[in-house]
């Protein structure tokens, strides 16, 4: 994809001239030449979300559509790589996201989502520079990335569920010079989450989303109160024989430290059918004063702890994969992760709700993919959610009512004329578990509703 060879660059010099000198002719076309070897890269995006609530609630809907283009040259020096991208939003149709329903008082959830949250009226001023990185090469295969661009460990992650993922700004070494290993070190001082078109800092990025309620039932007030030097992060990924071992360390100064452990065994490495195993587990806690020295602004109590386990067993064969799933979130506490983040990489996540923000959850999920052909799949996944009580603070964050929920999905890419278009529908359906009665504030955009996707890309 890169070309290390043929720089134009000269041995002696590497390349680099005097500042008090102006750049010769013959050097300047090099590097132009050198750049035109770079890759463009642009990408076209359409998104159509509608929520349709329990009679008597309101509905939205709102159709999205964005571009963007991206430039990453080739090797310059033979080790460095430089990256950028940007991309823009329009609202090109939508029910009044800012509108609240008359009987809850509550706004579009997933709605909003596509566009900006800080400002969902706002139809136009929707663009965001998102990649603009360095890229050192090192050793054989390991890299040193400075700079704004997509992030990958298992809890700060794009989660690309609306018009535009979640970006960091950090410094990441992957380090891949040891055999079936590699060492992953982060430092992240900066966040822009999916559904913004702003960056902020770690602690500033803690509240963008809504917030929930504190351990008393009120709404909670750390947004803007929380004060960390950033996030540090460490990661271990190792592959022996038929397991995939990964450990992982969150460490947030002053907020919470969280531990993540992830086992995989798979039958077979080159065979299309095979049957696999994973287990993952993780434990939390809270450091120092959680976020601020006020207890009313913090985002973790001090001295809470939450801990997960999360099980797979998986069959795959040609055309067919099928999967079953639990987790167990302990009544230890609430398990935390800033979903300005990313989303929690459980077993059971089903796309359009999440489990974190509780504790003493159960979750068990099933899911079955065809592939008739190779460019078109077809996905039906169930859940059963049994959690705490909507009014049990301490271990219901966002007052979310155990559920049911069946995901309807189907994938098509495009070959030959059209290749990089892709197509995407997923249709969402969502009950409360034993119809409990509960307030209708509990319900909107969380139960008794059904909602449709319609996505389409187009890469190139």
């Amino acid at each position: 994809m890169y070309s290390a060879a043929g720089t134009g660059f000269s041995s002696e010099t590497d390349g680099l001239v005097p500042e008090d000198q102006p750049v010769p002719a013959d050097s300047a076309k090099a590097m132009a030449r050198l750049l035109k070897k770079g890759i463009f890269s642009g990408h076209v995006r359409s998104y159509f979300m509608a929520t349709d609530n329990k009679p008597g609630l309101t509905d939205f809907h709102a159709l999205g559509i964005g571009a963007g283009i991206s430039y990453h040259t080739p090797r310059l020096f033979k080790h460095v790589e430089l990256g950028i991208s940007g991309f823009f939003t329009f609202n090109a149709l939508s029910s009044d996201l800012a509108a609240r329903d008359p009987k809850t008082n509550q706004t579009s959830r997933y709605e909003v989502g596509l566009f900006n949250l800080a400002d969902p009226n706002n139809r136009r001023d929707l663009d965001r520079l998102e990649e603009l990185y360095a890229r050192i090469y090192i050793g054989h295969q390991s890299k040193l990335t400075v700079g704004r661009q997509l992030p990958h460990s298992p809890f700060i992650n794009p989660q690309d569920g609306r018009m535009r993922p979640t970006l960091t700004e950090a410094a990441v070494l992957e380090w891949n010079e040891w055999k079936n290993t590699r060492f992953q070190l982060e430092y992240i001082f900066g966040i822009s989450p999916r559904s913004t078109v702003r960056w902020f800092t770690v602690g500033e990025s803690i509240g963008q989303y809504p917030v929930g309620v504190d351990l008393n039932g009120k709404p909670s007030q750390y947004a803007g109160h929380i004060r960390t030097s950033g996030i540090l992060q460490a990661g271990l990924t190792r592959k022996a024989g038929p397991l995939s071992l990964q450990l992982w360390n969150t460490y947030v100064p002053n907020v919470f430290n969280l531990l993540y452990g992830n086992a995989e065994w798979r039958s077979s490495q080159t065979s299309p059918a095979y049957w696999m195993a994973g287990l993952m587990g993780g434990y939390e806690e809270a450091i120092r004063n959680g976020g601020s020295e006020v207890i009313t602004q913090t985002y973790i109590t001090p001295g809470a702890t939450a801990g997960f386990v999360s099980g797979r067993i998986e069959y795959q064969r040609p055309h067919w994969l099928v999967n079953l799933n639990a987790t167990r979130i302990t009544a230890a506490g609430r398990l935390l992760m800033p979903r300005e983040w990313g989303r929690e990489p459980l077993y059971t996540f089903m796309f359009r709700e999440r489990n974190e923000g509780t504790g003493n959850t159960t979750a068990f999920t099933a899911n079955i993919r065809y592939s008739p052909v190779k460019n078109l799949k077809v996905d039906l996944g169930t859940g059963y959610y049994h959690l705490p009580d909507v009014t049990d603070y301490t271990l219901n964050k966002y007052g979310l009512p155990a559920y049911i929920q069946v995901n309807l999905g189907t994938t098509y890419q495009f070959t030959g004329l059209w290749k990089g278009l892709d197509v995407q529908l997923l249709l969402v359906r969502k009950d409360p578990l034993n119809s409990p009665v509960i307030s209708d504030r509990y319900i909107i955009n969380k139960v008794s509703m059904t909602q449709l996707n319609a996505i389409a890309n187009f890469h190139f």
